[in-house]
């Protein structure tokens, strides 16, 4: 991976981290986006004395605001000519319904807004490096979502597990619409492949409170490690083995079958021009 720039998403913990620094160790320029400073600079440190790699810049930004993305987006775009590799990887879950800076759902936010506009924001530049990855991670929790255009942001019913397994469904639409608009006319260079990287031990629950809680401690011994969880986004960012495979749902490395709405191109279309009026109105 020398002389490719790869950003990640929630890079601080958990399956960002444990990407970036197997990509550190591959020898990747890295950008390492966080939310929080002190945590930032941390794991920073942490990966350079582990990979040796002195290539990593941190970058803050609040993924669930499309103010703070948009400065994001700017910041790379004013220091880096080429994007080889974004990972869309920042997401929670939460058990209340809570709203962004912006008005929106939290989950909707930061799980999807987040995903949909930092890469339509870089999309010109990683077209410009291609070949180029954009690796979306989702879920099978995706087969516990509901896509209601007339209810996106559950403000009628709310279900900290449903609006999180709707906002994987969405990344998943999502990876299968833009490699859509990328290559139906033939290859843009660049791939968009979405991943589950199955049951992982991180701090996903964090903004969690009472049974949810509970349950996530009560199973977290069983779970993936944050390194093994990793694995798939690593292979899909980095390896030949895929190089020109996109518009697909991996798990354990394979091309597997996302949940029948999915396919739908129409749900998919109507939620992308949703989703960029919503971004495209907060400036």
């Amino acid at each position: 991976m020398t002389g490719r720039v790869c950003l990640i998403t929630g890079a601080n913990s958990g399956i960002g981290k444990e990407t970036a620094l197997a990509l550190a160790k591959m020898d990747a320029t890295l950008i390492l986006v966080c939310r929080d400073a002190v945590k930032g600079k941390a794991v920073i440190q942490e990966i350079e004395a582990t990979s040796g790699n002195k290539k990593l810049n941190l970058m803050l930004a609040d993924m669930s605001s499309v103010q703070s993305i948009r400065a994001l987006a700017k910041q790379i775009l004013e220091k880096y000519p080429k994007v080889h590799v974004l990972v869309n990887n920042a997401g929670s879950v939460f058990s209340e319904r809570l709203t962004s800076k912006d008005g929106f759902e939290m989950t909707f936010a930061l799980n999807h807004l987040g995903y949909f506009l930092l890469t339509q924001l870089l999309l010109d530049r990683i077209k410009e490096s291609a070949p180029s990855r954009i690796v979306s991670v989702a879920s099978e929790a995706q087969q516990a979502g509901r896509i209601n255009f007339e209810d996106l942001q559950s403000e009628k019913s709310f279900s900290g597990f449903t609006a999180y397994g709707t906002s994987k469904l969405m990344n998943v639409l999502f990876t299968y619409e833009l490699d859509r608009r990328l290559n139906r006319s033939g290859s843009s260079g660049v791939t968009a492949n979405a991943m589950h990287p199955g049951g992982v031990a991180t701090n996903f629950a964090a903004n969690t409170s009472g049974l949810f809680t509970f349950f996530w401690k009560l199973i977290t011994p069983f779970l993936l490690t944050p390194a093994q969880g990793a694995e798939t986004v690593i292979y899909l960012a980095s390896s030949p083995e895929v190089e020109g495979i996109s518009g697909k749902y991996f798990i354990k490395k394979k091309p597997a079958r996302s949940v029948a709405v999915s396919y739908d191109e129409a749900v998919a279309k109507r939620l992308w021009e949703v989703s960029e009026k919503l971004t495209g109105d907060q400036i």
